[in-house]
C-alpha cells in the first residue's frame, strides 16, 4: 500500500511540540476525570461534557458528535484549515525550522481542489479591483464609492472591485488560465447556462466586496448592483469554501486588533466595517446582515472577551441588537451597545459627523446591555400615561432582577427611583419577587440554559449532573472481538503481526478491515506504536472516528495468546454463519416452490457447514 503524505519527520516534530492538553486547553475549559480530561465540546452545542482528551494517547474524542484526532486534527477542525494549512500554521506558530518542500508530498484531492478554488477567487478579486481602479468600465462605480465617502485608501485596504456588465468577462479570464469552469460554477464564480451550453459570469455590473477566510484568502464575494434591478445585493452561494453562517466579514483583518484588545465591534454590513475602519475601529466585523450563528459566536469568543454591538439606529437595528445580546452573553462575553441617533447607521453617522466623532461619541461610550434593554423597553410604553409608566417599571424590574450582581441591581434601581420618583424599597421588593419566582422555576441542576458549549469562561463550574443517556448498544460478539483485536493492535506491533498472520484483512466490518490494512502498512514502514500519529496518518474522518471510538470505549486488555485465538476464531465464524443463513433462506424458497429435492440438497449443505462451524 503506497502512502504519499506529509513526511513523518514533519508530523513527529509538530506532534512533539503540540501536547494535546495544551492545544485543546486554549479553546476548551478542561477538568480532570480519572486518567482523562473532560470539557464541553467546541464542535457542537451541549450542556453536559462529552468531549474527552486522553493525555496518554494524545488524542481527543467527543462521544456526542464523534469528532476525534490529535493536536493537528484539532487545529484543522477548530480553525477550519485544510490538512496542509493546519500543519503549516502549527509549524510557523511554533517557529519550527523544517524543510519538507523537497519531500515526496502529494496533497489530498480535496485539498488540491480547495486550493485551486481559492486561487481562482484571489485572481478574480485582483481582476475586479483592477477594473474598478484602472479602466473606463469602472469609472461610474468608482465615482459612486467616492460619492459615498469611501476613500481610495479604503478601496485598497478592502480590495473593493467592479464586475462589468458583460456576460463573460470573468468566464473568459478563468478559461484562459485553464481553470475547470464546471468547478468554478460549483465554487460560486460562474453560472451554468440552460441545457449545459457553457457558463456566464455570476456577478455583472456590481461593486464587488471580497469576503475572506480567517487567513485572509478570498473565498466569496458580495456584490452591490450599480444600476437598477434586482437583487440589489447578491452574495456568493454556499460552496466548498464558503458557508455564510461560519464566516464573519473582515475577521482576518480585525483578528490582531481583537486579540490585542480582547474586544470586538459588531456591525450589520460590510460598508459599516469599511467606513468605521477609517475612524480607527480596526477590530470591526460584520455578519453581513444575518443573525449570528453558534459557529460565528464561538469564533468571536475564542478571540475576544468583550463585544460592542453597533447596529443601525432604527427599530430593526435595535431589535437585532436585542436578539444578539443574549447570544453573546450566553457565550460568556461582556456585551455593550454603541447607540446611534434614531434612524442612522454607522456609515451615515461618519459621513455626517466625521470619523473622530464616531469614535469618541459612539464607540468609546457604549451603553451596558442592561441599560440598552431598559431603553428598548421604554420605547414600548407611553410614559406620559400612568398605565404606561407602571407597565414600564414592572418590565424594568424584571430586567434588573436578571442581574447577578447586587451592586449592579442597586445602581439601576436608584436610577429608576430618581427618574420616576418612586421608593427604592418598593422597587427592591418587586425585584426580589422576580428573583424568587425565577429561582423556583429554574431546574435544580447545573446544566441550565446559561451553559454554553464553547466557553473558556473561568468563572464557570463544570456541570456535575450527567445528562440522562440511553443504554449502550450491545454489539454482536464478532464486532466486540474485532474492536478488541484492533485495540490491542493499535498499541502493540507484535500483536498486529500475529493478527496479520492468522487473520489478514478478513475482518467482517468494512471499517475494521480498512483499519487493519492501514495498521499493517503503518508498522511495515517501521513505525512504533503511536495512536495519535497513526490516526493522523489515516486522513479519513470516518476511520479516524472508528479508531478513536475503539481506543476510548474498549477497556485496556492485557495481551493473552489464548484470548487472541478466541477473538480470531469468533471473527472467522461469521462468513460461515452468513452462508448458513443464506442457504436456509434458499431452502425455504425451494420448499415453498414445491422443489423438495432442491430443498433436501440445500439441507445437506447446511448440515455440512454447521459441522464445520462446530469444529472451528
Amino acid at each position: 500500500m503506497s502512502y504519499e503524505k506529509i513526511p513523518d519527520s514533519v508530523y513527529a516534530a509538530v506532534l512533539r511540540h503540540y501536547d494535546i492538553v495544551d492545544t485543546v486547553g486554549k479553546y476548551v475549559q478542561l477538568s480532570k476525570s480519572g486518567k482523562y480530561l473532560k470539557g464541553l465540546c467546541p464542535f457542537h452545542s451541549e450542556r453536559t461534557p462529552s468531549f474527552t482528551v486522553t493525555p496518554e494517547k494524545q488524542i481527543f474524542y467527543c462521544y456526542g458528535c464523534g469528532k476525534t484526532g490529535n493536536s493537528i486534527k484539532f487545529i484543522e477542525e477548530i480553525e477550519e484549515y485544510s490538512h496542509v494549512e493546519a500543519i503549516r500554521h502549527m509549524v510557523a506558530e511554533a517557529g519550527l525550522v523544517l524543510d519538507w518542500q523537497s519531500q515526496n508530498y502529494k496533497p489530498r484531492t480535496e485539498d488540491t481542489e480547495r486550493d485551486k478554488l481559492i486561487e481562482a477567487h484571489e485572481l478574480t478579486a485582483k481582476l475586479y479591483h483592477y477594473l474598478l481602479m484602472n479602466t473606463t468600465h469602472g469609472q461610474q462605480a468608482l465615482s459612486y464609492l467616492r460619492g459615498r465617502g469611501v476613500t481610495d485608501k479604503q478601496i485598497e485596504q478592502f480590495n473593493i472591485g467592479y464586475a462589468p456588465p458583460e456576460w463573460d468577462t470573468l468566464t473568459r479570464f478563468l478559461e484562459k488560465r485553464e481553470f475547470d469552469l464546471s468547478k468554478m460554477e460549483k465554487g460560486g464564480l460562474l453560472t451554468a447556462r440552460n441545457e449545459g451550453n457553457g457558463y456566464y459570469d455570476k456577478f455583472r455590473d456590481r461593486i464587488m466586496f471580497p469576503i475572506w477566510n480567517r487567513d485572509g484568502k478570498v473565498i466569496a464575494f458580495a456584490g452591490r448592483l450599480l444600476g437598477e434591478g434586482v437583487p440589489k445585493y447578491l452574495n456568493t452561494p454556499e460552496t466548498k469554501l464558503f458557508t455564510k453562517g461560519r464566516v464573519l466579514y473582515n475577521f482576518h483583518g480585525a483578528r490582531v486588533a481583537m486579540r490585542k484588545s480582547r474586544n470586538v465591534v459588531l456591525f450589520e454590513g460590510y460598508m459599516d466595517v469599511i467606513k468605521s475602519w477609517s475612524a480607527g475601529v480596526h477590530n470591526g466585523i460584520a455578519s453581513m446582515g444575518t443573525a449570528l450563528t453558534d459557529e460565528q459566536i464561538a469564533l468571536l469568543q475564542r478571540n475576544a472577551d468583550d463585544a460592542i454591538i453597533c447596529y443601525d439606529g432604527d427599530n430593526a437595528g435595535m431589535a437585532a441588537a436585542m436578539k444578539t445580546i443574549p447570544l453573546l452573553e450566553k457565550a460568556g462575553m461582556r456585551v455593550q451597545v454603541a447607540m446611534l441617533p434614531q434612524g442612522m447607521d454607522p456609515d451615515e453617522y461618519i459621513e455626517k459627523f466625521g470619523a473622530q466623532s464616531f469614535m469618541r461619541e459612539i464607540i468609546e461610550h457604549p451603553a451596558s446591555a442592561t441599560k440598552f434593554r431598559l431603553i428598548y423597553a421604554k420605547k414600548n410604553h407611553i410614559l406620559l400615561e400612568e398605565e404606561g409608566r407602571k407597565n414600564y417599571l414592572l418590565e424594568a424590574a424584571g430586567i434588573i432582577a436578571a442581574l447577578d450582581s447586587p451592586i449592579e441591581r442597586e445602581i439601576y434601581l436608584k436610577d429608576l427611583s430618581r427618574e420616576f420618583d418612586i421608593s427604592l424599597d418598593v422597587l427592591k421588593q418587586d425585584v426580589f419577587a422576580h428573583r424568587e419566582k425565577s429561582y423556583k422555576m429554574k431546574p435544580q441542576r447545573d446544566n441550565n440554559d446559561n451553559w454554553w458549549n464553547n466557553g473558556r469562561n473561568e468563572n464557570r463550574r463544570m456541570p456535575v449532573t450527567p445528562a440522562p443517556t440511553s443504554a449502550p448498544k450491545v454489539l454482536p460478539a464478532y464486532q466486540v472481538a474485532e474492536r478488541r483485536l484492533l485495540a490491542l493492535m493499535l498499541q502493540d506491533a507484535d500483536v498486529a503481526q500475529t493478527v496479520h498472520d492468522k487473520l489478514g484483512e478478513a475482518f467482517n466490518v468494512e471499517d475494521h478491515a480498512a483499519l487493519a490494512a492501514y495498521l499493517y502498512a503503518y508498522y511495515a514502514q517501521g513505525h512504533d506504536p503511536d495512536v495519535s500519529r497513526f490516526i493522523a496518518s489515516l486522513q479519513d474522518d470516518r476511520l479516524e472516528r472508528t479508531a478513536a471510538s475503539i481506543l476510548m470505549t474498549e477497556d485496556q486488555i492485557p495481551y493473552d495468546e489464548q484470548l487472541l485465538e478466541d477473538y480470531v476464531r469468533e471473527i472467522r465464524k461469521v462468513p460461515l454463519f452468513r452462508e448458513i443463513e443464506r442457504k436456509r433462506e434458499d431452502m425455504v424458497r425451494a420448499e415453498r416452490s414445491g422443489d423438495i429435492l432442491l430443498a433436501a440438497r440445500i439441507g445437506i449443505e447446511i448440515n455440512t457447514l454447521e459441522r464445520q462451524l462446530k469444529n472451528r
